[in-house]
């Protein structure tokens, strides 16, 4: 597999050698440019995308669409080594869910890097700025919020880095223009998961944050038409889902000297908000990602 930024571009490879493996199989004439119709399921604690293509199949080839969606889910299973949980749901979605180890390295190549990533995932990346992309950014106090949040998450890890919670593999710049502090810390590994490979971050607010930046990156690097999405909004709801993870989950005091792997993943997370915040401020919304306000 290629590498890959946002969940959902993973996903949709998988789904798209799945397919040309069955018409392969089944005799039939490859279709060229397919759009395969995928979207990210509204379960609030798991990470489900769901497909539609064996309905699209079926339909196209006059095929039975339940052999089509077991052959495609059948085949992302094996070829994914079990990171991808699927199923299916009459009369023929294919749902697909990601499991924690993939999450914990989705997590750790947006919080720190491509370099530290060890399935498919490139760390994200802040591009050229396209005009054509921005939407008009009227509400002054949402875009403070906004930045707020980005600001705190920069002197958040700032403050580990000076108590050697976390190392810099070069000098952390304290002011200035922002930088992916992620990109810089000397960091391996974090500790996503937990003995039973599952990730530490399982409180409400926890999960909650990690659904909105998987939503962010999935409009960020897959959006079709990203002149049309309102990117204030999206920088928005992860502004909110930061400050209230920040409200109900410590770091520092008992957490720190009694789950220091549990402390570790949630720097980790706060390192990958600021990665999406400061790409979101700087990349959509034309504005500066302050590191203090």
């Amino acid at each position: 597999m290629s590498k890959n930024t946002a969940i959902k571009h993973l996903i949709n490879s998988y789904l798209i050698v799945a397919v040309d493996t069955y018409i392969a199989g089944a005799g039939f004439e490859r279709i060229k440019n397919i759009k395969i119709p995928l979207y990210k399921g509204r379960d609030a604690n798991r990470v489900l995308y769901i497909s539609g293509v064996a309905l699209q199949l079926a339909k196209s080839h006059n095929s039975v669409t339940e052999e089509i969606a077991s052959a495609i889910a059948q085949h992302i299973f094996t070829t994914s080594g079990g990171t991808l949980l699927t199923r299916i749901v009459t009369p023929g979605w294919v749902h697909i869910e990601v499991t924690h180890p993939l999450l914990a390295d989705w997590l750790q190549s947006v919080a720190l890097g491509a370099s530290k990533s060890y399935f498919h995932f490139q760390g994200l990346k802040l591009g050229f700025h396209n005009k054509s992309d921005s939407r008009q950014t009227e509400n002054s106090s949402r875009l403070f919020t906004i930045q707020y949040a980005h600001a705190r998450c920069y002197s958040l890890i700032l403050l580990a880095h000076r108590e050697g919670m976390i190392t810099g593999g070069q000098k952390l710049p304290a002011s200035g223009a922002s930088v992916h502090l992620g990109s810089l810390v000397k960091i391996e590994d974090l500790p996503w998961l937990n003995s039973d490979r599952k990730l530490h971050l399982h409180q409400p607010s926890e999960i909650h944050l990690i659904m909105e930046l998987i939503k962010a990156v999935d409009e960020l690097e897959c959006a079709e038409e990203p002149e049309k999405v309102n990117w204030e909004k999206i920088a928005w709801d992860v502004s909110q889902a930061f400050l209230n993870f920040w409200s109900q989950c410590r770091i520092w005091g008992e957490v720190k000297t009694n789950s220091p792997e549990l402390t570790q993943a949630r720097l980790g997370l706060v390192m990958a908000t600021q990665c999406v915040l400061r790409v979101l401020l700087i990349g959509k919304l034309e504005i500066d990602a302050p590191v203090e306000l």
